[in-house]
């Protein structure tokens, strides 16, 4: 599923690794003169770094023509690609392997830095060197281990320094899908990560190559009939001859050592005969690969400074792309936390961020939505209770949907009842009510009755008064109506995320007493919420970096797919505002003439207290009945002062947008 529009690259790139790793597989083994470890090198790394991997196995080691391998690869930048491919594919297959063990344990990302750095250092020693290259290197498995250990050291400092960094940028970057081994995403940041790998172990390995510390690219050459290797055609030996520089396969600057120098075996001519004559030293004098001054492997490669100003560079800049990034990234995180959240654009991640709140603030996974609705669906539609013994019971089910607010604009969000806001419910002060709340969310849940008076053990707040409602649980909540008046319910477990992605829905008690009832011609409530949609994600929005909302709606809508209240001149309608949102006030005004404010927080206020305003600030969770009568004939508007509440992601639509919706007043315009 395309989540991100980064997602069509994540996919092009994963088939192109696989198409570009299949043809190298089946172009090395159906012909091109080299000896398997290497065609399987090639093969991994094309499969790691994709195209990338097909152009360097084009450019530096595909047989041109027949006959031409040994000319082609003589170049010492494509020698140097062979050792890199063949640091590469081993390391990067023990760095890949432990990523994905440590993502499944749950680790945190600085161990697993550390885990992967051994698994590719041990991989790449004792499999694909000491092993793979045994019959080449010549000597017992521990001799080629030794012989292989700082080589191979030095090649990977400088691979996991270029990986290292690449990787902690893009997995804790926004996109944390790139941290967990199920999401495509990862397997592409591993793949770029190894990209960089080998760009910043590629200098290093030139120069081991030249000083004959790693072998280059190599040429074998298969009799006509099954069986042990033989040296070059002859006229490929004679062009050598004729040729001292002419190695076919290393740096002119290097000599070849001659098989037979080698007291080589028949069967291994052909590939030591591409050897350098460091390395060949090395085969003879096995005693000397230690490297001890005065051996004739060090009077012929590298000098002893020399190893040791690379090494302790190579350890430096190790130790750089493994620590540098912790100061900007919190490496305590584990890839089970936070593995596929998705940030939003702006927030601000350092190493104190919390997953907690990056959870908290992620936007909700598209492939957890359950249903999809349209502006055909109302939502804080009344819900008709059933009477079981005197008690009236409402059922709740919390679920994920997609909810349309504008014509093209649709938001992923937490609903009750499939709707947004939530049903409202209606019932008398003095009755006995029961909700039964089933949750169908990712997330744990409660349900916060606002305002009421309760039973403490009713009140709602997770881990406080109950403990939260665990995906498929449900919960009743049994209390009876002591108050009237306008009230509401909303989401008390991740409180800052929930409410803001629409669990909240109106309460309206009617008094015992109808005559109480303040009443008018027209009920209208008006629940307000803020919205953060961002590439087609939907975001909880909060007054924080990177939550700032671009969507506000009335009822689940905004503006000019609101609502229209139709009245007469001279008829009375109370409008109640409920301060459903969650992070912000919005004052709210409407045109045509004042209104009277008549009830506060459930409250009816006494008759002298009582005030006419023509706006009121509606903060989260305030809730305020008015009384508007329509004077004159026309559109008269109701929105919130802000302007740029009532705009659609910035922008106005039919003279507005957001927090607007009208009021149509029939009659004769002149009155």
């Amino acid at each position: 599923m395309l989540i991100q529009p980064i997602d069509i690259f994540v996919y092009a790139w994963l088939i192109l690794a696989v198409l570009s790793a299949a043809y190298v597989a089946w172009d090395q083994f159906n012909g091109n003169p080299e000896p398997p470890v290497m065609k399987w090198g090639f093969v991994l790394t094309t499969l790691y770094m994709g195209p990338i991997g097909l152009l360097l196995y084009v450019m530096a080691d595909k047989e041109p023509q027949p006959g031409g391998h040994e000319d082609f690869i003589k170049p010492l930048w494509k020698q140097g690609v062979g050792s890199t491919v063949h640091c590469v594919a081993g390391d990067a297959t023990g760095i890949v392997v432990a990523a994905l063990v440590t993502a499944l344990v749950g680790l945190p990302m600085w161990i697993d830095l550390i885990v992967e750095y051994a698994a590719g250092f041990l991989f790449g020693l004792l499999i694909f060197q000491a092993l793979f290259m045994r019959k080449i290197m010549g000597g017992s498995y521990v001799e080629n281990v030794r012989r292989s250990f700082l080589p191979e050291l030095i090649s990977m400092n400088c691979m996991m320094a270029g990986m290292a960094p690449v990787m902690i940028y893009l997995m804790m970057g926004r996109d944390m899908r790139a941290m967990w081994p199920g999401e495509p995403l990862f397997w592409v940041v591993m793949s770029l990560g190894i990209v960089a790998g080998f760009a910043v172990a590629y200098p290093v390995n030139v120069w081991m190559v030249s000083r004959g510390m790693k072998h280059g690219l190599m040429t074998v050459r298969e009799d006509s009939t099954p069986g042990p290797m033989q040296e070059s055609p002859p006229s490929q030996a004679r062009r050598d001859e004729k040729s001292p520089g002419h190695t076919g396969g290393v740096h002119p600057d290097m000599q070849m050592a001659e098989s037979s120098a080698l007291g080589a075996q028949p069967h291994d001519r052909a590939l030591q005969r591409q050897i350098p004559v460091a390395a060949a030293e090395h085969l003879n004098h096995p005693s000397g690969s230690s490297m001890q001054s005065g051996s004739r492997h060090m009077q012929i490669g590298a000098t002893r400074p020399q190893l040791v100003a690379v090494t302790v560079f190579s350890s430096l800049m190790l130790l750089a792309g493994m620590t540098l990034p912790a100061a900007f990234f919190n490496l305590r995180l584990t890839a089970e936390e936070v593995g596929g959240a998705i940030m939003p654009p702006g927030m601000i991640m350092t190493q104190e961020t919390s997953a907690a709140a990056m959870l908290d603030m992620a936007a909700v996974d598209p492939r957890q939505v359950t249903a999809n609705y349209g502006l055909d669906r109302h939502g804080a539609r009344v819900l008709e209770p059933r009477v079981e013994n005197g008690v009236k019971v409402f059922d709740l089910e919390t679920s994920v949907i997609r909810w349309q607010i504008l014509p093209a604009i649709s938001v992923n969000a937490f609903a009750y009842n499939g709707q947004v806001p939530g049903p409202t419910l209606r019932f008398r002060q003095g009755d006995r009510v029961r909700i039964n709340l089933t949750n169908r969310l990712p997330d744990s849940t409660t349900v916060h009755w606002h305002g009421l008076i309760l039973p403490n053990v009713m009140d709602g707040p997770a881990k406080i008064t109950q403990a939260p409602i665990e995906n498929g649980q449900r919960y009743s909540y049994e209390f009876t109506a002591v108050q009237s008046g306008t009230y509401f319910y909303h989401s008390h477990d991740h409180v800052d995320r929930q409410q803001a992605l629409g669990l909240y829905g109106a309460i309206l008690i009617d008094p015992e007493n109808p005559a109480d009832e303040i009443a008018a011609d027209h009920d209208y409530t008006i629940q307000l919420q803020e919205w953060l949609v961002r590439d087609g994600l939907t975001y909880p929005a909060m007054p924080m970096e990177g939550g700032m909302p671009n969507y506000f709606t009335i009822n689940g809508r905004a503006y000019p797919s609101t609502d229209t209240i139709k009245m007469k001149v001279g008829e009375t309608v109370k409008i109640r505002f409920i301060g459903s949102s969650s992070g912000f006030i919005h004052p709210m005004h409407i045109h045509g003439g004042p209104f009277l404010v008549v009830a506060r927080d459930g409250e009816t206020l006494a008759p002298g207290a009582r005030f006419k305003a023509d706006s009121i600030n509606v903060g989260p969770g305030q809730r305020y009945d008015v009384i508007w009568t329509a004077l004159k004939a026309g559109k008269w508007m109701i929105h919130c002062h802000i302007s740029h509440h009532t705009t659609n992601n910035n922008a106005e639509q039919q003279g507005g947008g957001g927090l607007m919706m009208d009021i149509d007043v029939a009659g004769d315009p002149k009155i």
